[in-house]
């Protein structure tokens, strides 16, 4: 079996003994990795939420949504694909320190480097955590693209808080990848984002870097369809790759009770869900990430539910280019 550094196996894994043989669960789907088959899009837990500014319970998401693959089908009626024409393997979980933050940071980059050295073909699907993960993991994605990335982020906040008053937080991923020189602010385009989640400070640094930026009132006046072409068109002008990274709380409170940062009057679960179909569907984009869901204010776990089906909608985008 191939060992990857600071990747630990699945700490958490559901089997059902009742089984349907017309009938595929996604959790007899994504199954754990055994090393040395090929796989061609990987789940990848990032269990870090010490690093929010809210208390969050965030590094649990990645079990939490473990525990909803029996849960869940691989088929969608709505676009006639089935994922298991994908081979998709759930490869673990990055490694964290218990008390160092900035290692953990460190081990994330390390990590996603290691995965993708180890599987160079592979198409990640990352589930936080904290958005404080995207920093990390987007410099990682930037080594192993060798070149220019583009960035859509699907969010209520602008996530460019300054690293003095705290250091490196979920508020700061892109301040962190802009100031590191990773990615340029014309090559991130931003939707969703909310009033009174946002400083005019911050709206002032965000247009002085070149970033796009739309608003939950835009979405819903203007359809998210238009918005998400334009920030493909954005993200993807003179880039090699696109990362998208999705922060739950970019939806409507009604619609996601779990995450730390509810907002009222944000996208609603179908806005969302046409969006990542659409980014999904797009060749620039190469990779993926789902933050900001916290299991333990989660009821029912209908924010983690919602997140599940969000990463299963991005796949069948990404299965109808092929």
């Amino acid at each position: 079996m191939r060992h990857i550094e600071l990747l630990n196996p699945p700490e958490f894994i559901r089997k059902s003994n009742w089984r349907d043989r017309f009938e595929t669960k996604v959790s007899q789907w994504l199954t754990p990795w055994e090393g040395e088959e090929e796989v061609q899009v990987g789940f990848i837990g990032v269990p870090l939420s010490k690093t929010s500014i809210s208390i969050s319970g965030a590094s649990m998401t990645p079990n939490a949504l473990r525990e909803l693959f029996a849960n869940v089908t691989t088929y969608s009626i709505d676009h006639g694909v089935d994922l298991q024409e994908l081979h998709a393997r759930d490869l673990g979980d990055i490694q964290m320190h218990v008390t160092d933050l900035l290692r953990c940071h460190a081990n994330i980059e390390q990590g996603l480097k290691n995965i993708y050295a180890a599987i160079p073909h592979l198409f990640p699907i990352i589930a936080g955590g904290d958005h404080s993960i995207t920093c990390p993991s987007v410099k990682a994605f930037k080594h192993h693209v060798g070149g220019k990335v583009g960035i859509v982020q699907l969010d209520s906040h602008m996530d460019v808080r300054n690293l003095e008053d705290g250091g490196p937080s979920n508020g700061t991923p892109i301040r962190g990848l802009i100031e590191s020189g990773t990615v340029e602010g014309r090559h991130i385009a931003q939707i969703g984002l909310h009033s009174f989640a946002n400083s005019r400070a911050y709206h002032e640094y965000a247009m002085s870097q070149g970033i796009t930026q739309y608003t939950a009132r835009q979405v819903a006046k203007e359809g998210i369809e238009a918005l998400v072409e334009k920030a493909l068109e954005v993200a993807g002008d003179g880039t090699d790759a696109i990362y998208v990274t999705v922060d739950m709380d970019v939806l409507d409170q009604a619609y996601a009770p779990g995450v730390p940062a509810l907002v009222p009057a944000g996208m609603t679960s179908w806005q969302l869900l046409e969006a990542v179909f659409l980014l999904g569907q797009h060749p620039k984009v190469q990779g993926f990430d789902i933050v900001c869901v916290d299991p333990m204010q989660d009821p029912r776990r209908a924010t983690v539910r919602t997140s599940l089906h969000v990463i299963l909608t991005f796949l069948t985008g990404y299965l109808k280019r092929n």
